[in-house]
């Protein structure tokens, strides 16, 4: 069963703690990205959160569904101007089926590696397969392992460091996991989070888009479309269905 942290505080806060994910030369180029593959379809977001891409991806005209598996992620969203208008199945990216169909089944901000095991991930990709008319995308954001940034003997690699939020990622070699450990400084208050993940390379993903029937359509380091390279440290895929 898929994992679900984000409830109570994490939920609430979880818009303060990601605020760099909601900066406009972020979070523009990501709307812009795939309001131009939905190209006026119907768009599904697995994992939808509190609506970070969802709502201005709407405010594009683009009618977006979402399943989201925490309750508390979806009530933060629905109590936002015009969240309550966003339709919402409360359920997991792998297994929750909608009946419906879409031209675009996204997956943002590395959320797919909240599946822990390789199972899971491509029960997720059989999913967006399901959902998607004829034509249709799915999009995934991902980091890429950082592992050659890792001297022989490490396990751990910061990832910001900051007055404010102190982050570093362990990893686990022999099950491809890792966890990010979080600590946000407010004052005298101190904000612990950690989560785990399932670290998994392009070309895994590739092939559990081909088992789920679907093909590579492009690949690039960025929303902007930075052309992906041996140095790039995340990518933005795009798999179709025929």
């Amino acid at each position: 069963m898929p994992q679900n942290v984000f409830v109570g505080d994490v939920a609430t806060q979880y818009d303060a703690t990601s605020d760099s994910e909601f900066a406009p030369v972020v979070l523009g180029p990501t709307v812009d990205f795939l309001a131009q593959l939905a190209a006026g379809g119907k768009a599904l977001e697995f994992a939808i959160g509190t609506g970070r891409v969802a709502l201005p991806l709407r405010a594009r005209g683009i009618d977006v569904h979402g399943i989201e598996i925490s309750a508390d992620m979806t009530a933060e969203l629905h109590a936002k101007p015009d969240g309550a208008s966003v339709p919402v199945t409360v359920g997991d990216m792998a297994t929750t089926r909608l009946d419906d169909s879409f031209a675009l089944v996204y997956l943002v901000y590395n959320t797919i590696s909240n599946l822990l095991t390789q199972a899971e991930q491509g029960a997720c990709f059989r999913n967006a397969a399901a959902h998607l008319d004829p034509g249709g995308c799915f999009v995934v954001e991902l980091q890429v392992p950082q592992l050659r940034r890792m001297p022989p003997g490490e396990a751990a690699c910061p990832f910001r460091l900051t007055d404010e939020h102190l982050g570093f990622d362990t990893y686990d070699f022999a099950e491809q996991r890792l966890t990010s450990h979080h600590y946000w400084f407010d004052g005298d208050r101190t904000h612990r989070f950690e989560s785990h993940h399932r670290y998994a390379w392009p070309a895994e993903l590739d092939l559990m888009a081909e088992l789920a029937g679907l093909r590579l359509r492009e690949r690039w380091a960025d929303w902007v479309r930075s052309p992906f390279t041996g140095e790039s440290n995340a990518h933005i895929s795009v798999w179709e269905k025929p």
